[in-house]
């Protein structure tokens, strides 16, 4: 079989790929792209997560905005959700991202965007078993893979033989769940309960540990606990499925809960317990990149592979899984390859948000992990029903907390749980990556009345 020589091969159309590949054309690379699906034309993020989740995540705020108008002096009949409707929406939103990536990969790349699936076969070459049925041998000097994660499914026995939704699979219902098992407590799940929760399903979330957002802490989990469960969501903690089976229209859940044993019945089972790796089918044994124990790759602070002229971008390298470090890794290696400069991961500080209502944002250090560092801190809490737009918005469930370096009084780390969270957290961040003391969001001028002025208070607590 011939084999195609190029300068450069991205496996994987995700955000570090697909911003990476126009980049390299400019400079007169010749790259090829291999992603192994049309139907997901830009990765993961805009196809299967962020972009239609957060898109449902809407039509769920607004039946709660029509469910609760009445306080705001607005009288209307209860709503109904037509969840047909809302995944239609959803799709809507997601082909016409699908379609401007491809239109923007297809001006780069013409015939060098391939669609296939792509193993490797030696050190720098790649076999694409291509969608048209061809097999294609690519080589080239530097490659790049970006393949993403896709959903962890435990072991558990009974769990496949009975049928389970994923965080994909559940964005296609067009049935609203009458009860909706929730297996995971972490930000997939939690999302997807509060979102079908919100729309009229009852339901259950079962978490293993005995706090739900196990990276929090616990104040701020107990918190968000409280509010989900104000919404009528029940959870199940220390909790550990022994077995699943069907019967009928119905999912039975086998479960240990402490030193008791039940039985929880529901119409539908979400699995939400992590993402795994995608490298089982790259046949990276043949290329010598080295994996963790969980399969994903290995590499430096400079995204470098143990294999020279191999790299690993996004999800797959076992970094944060957040698009916007995908995006960063695309500019790590823009800097390093392309503009002769000396980017790593070493100084990211990264931000991330959970989009319940209201939202979770974190950035930095929790207290938590702040004490365990050996910092000598001062910590700073706010009810955000103190910060005078929250009241106007009847927005006022949640609290803000920061953690302040009592030697420097720098800020360490950041918790937001309040109404637009997500948009907030970007301003303490950009303190935090300036270096500039908390005083400078404490005594700064800040638009009245706003969400953000919440900084004004909430560092004057210090």
């Amino acid at each position: 079989m011939d084999t195609e020589y190029y300068d450069d091969i991205i496996i994987g159309g995700g955000k570090a790929g697909k911003t990476l590949a126009p980049a390299l054309v400019a400079v007169g690379r010749k790259t090829a792209l291999v992603e192994r699906s049309l139907t997901m034309i830009g990765g993961g993020c805009i196809n299967v997560a962020c972009i239609p989740t957060k898109t449902m995540v809407a039509s769920a705020e607004v039946v709660n905005t029509v469910r609760n108008c009445a306080t705001y002096g607005v009288k209307t009949n209860a709503p109904t959700v037509d969840l047909a409707a809302v995944i239609q929406r959803k799709q809507s939103v997601v082909q016409s991202a699908r379609a401007a990536n491809l239109h923007n990969l297809e001006t780069a790349l013409g015939h060098n965007l391939i669609i296939g699936t792509a193993r490797f076969v030696a050190p720098k070459t790649i076999e694409i078993a291509t969608t048209e049925g061809n097999t294609r041998h690519l080589t080239a000097e530097r490659l790049f893979i970006n393949t993403g994660t896709r959903p962890l499914i435990p072991s558990v026995p009974g769990l496949k033989e009975t049928g389970f939704l994923t965080n994909e699979s559940i964005m296609e219902l067009e049935q609203l769940p009458e009860h909706l098992i929730v297996l995971g407590s972490g930000y997939i799940g939690l999302e997807f309960a509060q979102m079908f929760r919100r729309f009229g399903s009852h339901v259950t979330v079962i978490g293993q540990s005995g706090q739900i957002l196990s990276q929090q802490d616990p104040d701020m989990a107990i918190a968000v606990q409280t509010l989900l469960e104000r919404d009528g969501i029940d959870f199940l903690l220390k909790s550990k499925v022994l077995k699943v089976d069907r019967a009928g229209n119905e999912t039975i859940l086998q479960i240990q809960v402490g030193d008791r044993k039940m039985s929880l019945h529901g119409s539908h089972l979400l699995v939400a317990v992590g993402r795994a790796s995608t490298t089982d089918t790259l046949n990276l044994a043949a290329a010598g990149v080295t994996m963790d124990a969980n399969g994903f790759i290995q590499v430096n602070d400079h995204l470098e592979t143990n294999i020279p002229g191999i790299r690993a971008l996004g999800d797959i390298n076992g970094g944060p899984q957040y698009t916007h470090i995908a995006l960063d890794d695309y500019r790590i290696v823009k800097a390093n390859l392309i503009d002769g400069g000396n980017r790593h991961t070493g100084d990211r500080l990264i931000p991330s948000c959970l989009f319940i209502d209201p939202e979770l944002a974190q950035v930095g250090l929790t207290e938590t992990a702040a004490r365990q560092q050996g910092y000598d801190i001062r910590v700073a809490k706010l009810d955000a029903s103190a910060i005078p737009r929250a009241r106007t918005l009847g927005q006022t469930d949640g609290f803000l907390k920061a953690i302040v370096d009592a030697k420097t009084d720098r800020i360490l780390g950041c918790s937001l749980l309040c109404h637009a969270a997500g948009e907030i957290i970007s301003t303490v961040q950009m303190v935090m990556q300036a270096q500039m003391p908390y005083i400078v969001l404490r005594d700064g001028v800040l638009t009245h009345p706003t969400m953000t002025e919440g900084l004004n208070l909430l560092f004057s607590k210090l």
